[in-house]
């Protein structure tokens, strides 16, 4: 049986079916939290309520709009020290007085708007705007109130599919590799010397639209991991001003939780690929050979692609134009 194949058989669409009966707000946990930032807050302010609270975004009210408008996230961050660590017209510590409102009417092209969804709608279709917005949460909104319920993630859209999954039918491909079934990122990677500048990292971060970057040494072994999460730590360290340290010396500069090198292997099984990002609470695994060298990488967004959009005939990790998609919904 070839990749094509795997995946499109009679029992393929166990889990698409599965999504498609089940709606968001019965995979809100009974107890979470959700925090919310005025766009008149400081950047500085915000970025650490951030880190201290362990989140990666927030949803953003307009006061004087009454109404949401948008996500800050650590992609934002990422944007501010990208675009003005280099310029010699822009001191690092000015930043700390931008507000949220300064730097979204001022430094963004665009004022993205707030992607949101019912209750009542399926996790098929959260995971359809999650893929294809190419976000990373997705707020659940009360349409009566306009309130946030909660921010829906793509691990916690797995984590409600295995707590159901020893009462599903089993798909025979859960016994194939992820390789074998070409589940994954296997050529072009983004990857990051452990030689190479923090600022490199961040470059990728921006033109690769990765969310976390396999650090390798000159052999090419996985020696670390470095996602954006990590880099808001460093609005906590106040460690911005130096982002030409090494991708090694950033590896040992963090403080906060650390999320680890995890790893699979070509000959693991879909199911255990699935069972070790839940179990871990990773967003993605390393795929490496004997020598610890990567030869790919299985992501969340890849996994929900295969088992969920797959069997309805859509990919929604193909390249898209982002514009164009925004007005079509």
């Amino acid at each position: 049986m070839d990749r094509d194949n795997a995946l499109s058989g009679p029992d393929a669409s166990v889990f698409m079916d599965f999504m498609k009966n089940h709606n968001c707000y019965e995979a809100i946990p009974t107890s979470s939290k959700v925090l919310l930032f005025d766009t008149k807050l400081r950047m500085k302010t915000a970025f650490f309520a951030l880190v201290s609270n362990g989140l990666r975004a927030a949803p953003l009210w307009d006061s004087r709009r009454q109404r949401f408008v948008g996500m800050l996230t650590i992609t934002d961050f990422i944007h501010i020290l990208y675009c003005n660590y280099r310029s010699p017209l822009v001191q690092m510590y000015e930043l700390e007085r931008h507000r949220i409102d300064t730097w979204r009417e001022v430094y963004l092209k665009y004022s993205p708007r707030l992607i949101s969804i019912l209750p009542n709608s399926s996790l098929f279709e959260a995971v359809l705007s999650l893929l294809q917005f190419k976000i990373h949460r997705l707020p659940v909104m009360d349409p009566e109130s306009g309130n946030i319920l909660y921010i829906l993630t793509h691990k916690r859209i797995l984590k409600f599919l295995y707590l159901f999954l020893q009462t599903l039918p089993r798909p025979g491909f859960l016994d194939r590799s992820v390789s074998d079934l070409g589940i994954g990122t296997f050529s072009d990677l983004a990857v990051v010397q452990d030689s190479d500048s923090l600022f490199s990292a961040l470059t990728l971060f921006i033109q690769r639209r990765v969310s976390a970057l396999p650090v390798v040494n000159q052999q090419g072994r996985v020696v670390g991991l470095y996602s954006r999460f990590d880099v808001i730590n460093l609005a906590a360290q106040k460690s911005y001003n130096d982002l030409d340290v090494t991708m090694s010396e950033a590896l040992r500069q963090r403080t906060c939780f650390i999320e680890g090198v995890l790893k699979c292997y070509p000959y693991e099984s879909l199911e255990t690929v699935i069972q070790r990002i839940v179990q871990t609470e990773v967003h993605r695994l390393i795929l490496v050979d004997g020598s610890d060298r990567v030869q790919g990488i299985v992501s969340l967004s890849d996994l929900l692609q295969a088992l969920v959009l797959g069997p309805a005939g859509i990919n929604a990790l193909c390249k898209i134009n982002f514009y164009e998609l925004l007005t079509t919904l």
